[in-house]
């Protein structure tokens, strides 16, 4: 018998990595995120801000396959969530963020760390990496400027290294989605700009996968990105293309705050303008 269920959803489109349809997250009787609708096609870079507790970090944990949503129908990956095994979409799907790090056994070599995304795992056991492997996760430590850390072991890095450590492990996969949660949290100035500019060369090469980034700051939003989205209290202020959201009527709105935004160049700029208004409670 056919579950009529399934006949009233319109297939995914195969374009759309991403497919929200009235998605939200509750927990304890309180929504955290939505109702929600959001796609996010194959050549699609796309950067989510708004204050603490916005929502963003439950909004990206649905999309990487760690949660489900409560309510609405999500598509991965052109696979329904709920109706498919998410073990096999998180091994399409790159993520880097604060949570993962915290689970990183202290002692483990970055090279290691970095291979071993390949085989599922994290922290090597009894694992034998081939030449193939090394070669890759040299390459990719040296694009994201950790090279000189492949012999270092994660509890000896600083918050900058770390964070450039596990992005090198989030593109060990080849995903077809990368995930960054905050990746510039933690850095100086130096190491944010050279951040920064990775994912920007990152963001125009045609073959990289396509990439949803975290951040609170509009000045960490590489060159290249071509979609935002602002979130506050679980709601969606803005999105769409970037230079129409990342205005500083929206920004304003999502802070509450009266913030201008500037862009100068292919970066973006933000200030309070005057004083006045509330903060989110």
């Amino acid at each position: 018998m056919t579950d009529s269920r399934t006949e009233d959803i319109p297939a995914p489109d195969p374009d759309h990595l991403i497919d929200f349809r009235g998605v939200e997250f509750i927990r304890n009787g309180r929504t955290l995120v939505g109702p929600v609708d959001w796609q996010v096609e194959l050549d699609e870079r796309w950067v989510i801000i708004g204050p603490n507790g916005a929502g963003k970090t439950t909004l990206v944990r649905m999309a990487a396959a760690e949660a489900f949503p409560t309510r609405g129908i999500a598509f991965l990956l052109g696979e329904q969530i709920g109706r498919t095994d998410m073990r096999d979409l998180r091994a399409m799907i790159g993520i880097s963020s604060s949570a993962m790090g915290n689970r990183i056994p202290p002692n483990e070599q970055v090279g290691d760390l970095v291979i071993s995304a390949g085989y599922a795992v994290l922290g090597r056991w009894l694992e034998e990496y081939d030449e193939m492997d090394r070669d890759q996760a040299v390459e990719i430590l040296e694009q994201v400027g950790a090279i000189h850390l492949v012999d270092r072991t994660w509890g000896t890095l600083s918050e900058g290294e770390k964070k450039r450590v596990l992005i090198a492990r989030a593109m060990m996969t080849n995903p077809e989605l990368l995930i960054l949660d905050e990746p510039g949290a933690g850095m100086d100035l130096g190491g944010r700009e050279d951040l920064v500019a990775y994912l920007g060369d990152l963001a125009l090469n045609p073959d990289a996968p396509a990439v949803v980034m975290i951040t609170h700051h509009v000045e960490e939003i590489p060159y290249g990105f071509t979609h935002a989205m602002l979130l506050d209290e679980g709601q969606i202020v803005a999105q769409g293309l970037i230079d129409d959201v990342l205005t500083s009527e929206n920004i304003s709105r999502a802070f509450h705050q009266p913030i201008s935004v500037e862009k100068v160049g292919e970066r973006y700029f933000a200030r309070r303008i005057r004083r006045g208004g509330a903060h989110r409670k």
